[in-house]
């Protein structure tokens, strides 16, 4: 398929600016297994949730990944890390007039100075230096949240919102590493968390450490061509238990994000026949045509035209289905990408 299959037009209004007054105060688009189109609110979510189903979430959470610095000349930088590799070394892009070289030490957000010992393509990797704290604990100090470039928000050293920095994380992300929120997952506050339990319904956890690769346009016209970003994710032992005795049950694994859907079927790809735990880095692309191993339903996000991601979408409903939701919600004027509605996808004739 081309790239331009999955290309719709999307009017800048619809893209969402600013989050629902509430978690939970968005619309849910469910694309139903008998092929129909309902248009809902996010709590509905629980009338298509049965007892023995599993959700399973990404655990993941942001850090304040932005952060503004200097070189020793005077020029400004700006820092978007995509990685802590350990506890001094980090893999970040660096934006400047002009890219600092090996050796170059820069000041970030007039506190902590770090220097570059390498590059990995596009990127940097840099090193804290003379500072007791660790990388982490500096930037979780100094950064700023990395709201994704469609989000106009002036973002400079004076700080973020308060909104942003609580409403840009899931209530349960507890697991500091991602550079962009899994935002099918912010639709989700405590209450419809406790309620999908009363429903009877099971809990997993995975944890896929999102980075900016996941808004790399993809630029090939053959999606066959498309070289995917890597991210690292954690499919633990217990996860990988609910998910057998779910099946044992005769229930289904619905993934809440795509970066769920990643995980889930990554330890897929990497078990020898039998699904198994993994830990390590992925960078599988689920095109239509992929035959799905473990995920029954997803719930996401509207997502860009062209990307990665509506190709995962209509790898799990179908081609034509998605492109004619996505169509649907145009015209409906659902809002779209990390702070707009949601969808419930059930591939078509599915139980």
């Amino acid at each position: 398929m081309k790239r331009q299959d999955f290309h719709f037009e999307l009017p800048e209004e619809l893209i969402a600016q600013q989050p629902a007054k509430e978690r939970r105060g968005s619309r849910l688009l469910v694309m139903q297994p008998d092929g129909g189109i309902a248009d809902k609110s996010f709590p509905d979510i629980l009338d298509f949730i049965e007892p023995n189903d599993l959700l399973v979430f990404n655990n993941t959470r942001v850090i304040p990944a932005r952060l503004f610095g200097k070189k020793e000349s005077g020029g400004k930088v700006e820092f978007l890390i995509e990685r802590v590799i350990d506890e001094k070394t980090l893999l970040t892009h660096i934006r400047s007039s002009r890219s600092p070289k090996t050796g170059a030490k820069l000041t970030i957000e007039n506190a902590f100075d770090v220097e570059v010992i390498g590059r990995e393509e596009a990127l940097f990797k840099v090193q804290v230096i003379n500072n007791d704290l660790s990388a982490l604990e500096l930037i979780e100090e100094h950064g700023h949240m990395p709201l994704p470039p469609y989000i106009e928000r002036h973002q400079d050293e004076d700080g973020d919102s308060a909104e942003d920095k609580e409403r840009y994380q899931t209530v349960y992300g507890y697991k500091p590493g991602a550079v962009a929120a899994p935002t099918a997952g912010l639709h989700f506050d405590d209450e419809l968390m406790q309620a999908i339990k009363d429903k009877g319904a099971q809990i997993g956890f995975v944890t896929l450490h999102v980075g900016a690769g996941t808004f790399k346009p993809v630029q090939v016209d053959d999606i066959k061509e498309h070289v995917m970003h890597s991210e690292y994710l954690e499919v633990d032992e217990n996860v990988v238990e609910q998910i057998k005795a779910t099946k044992a049950n005769g229930g289904r694994v619905i993934a809440v994000g795509t970066t769920s859907v990643r995980s889930l079927e990554s330890a897929a790809k990497y078990s020898d026949g039998e699904l198994q735990a993994y830990r390590g880095e992925t960078d599988i692309f689920i095109t239509p045509g992929y035959q799905f191993q473990v995920v029954d339903v997803l719930q996401t996000n509207f997502h860009l035209p062209e990307s990665t991601l509506i190709m995962l979408v209509s790898a799990l409903a179908g081609y034509e289905r998605t492109m004619s939701a996505y169509q649907h919600a145009v015209e409906n004027k659902y809002r779209f990408f990390s702070y707009g509605d949601a969808m419930l996808v059930h591939p078509a004739n599915a139980k």
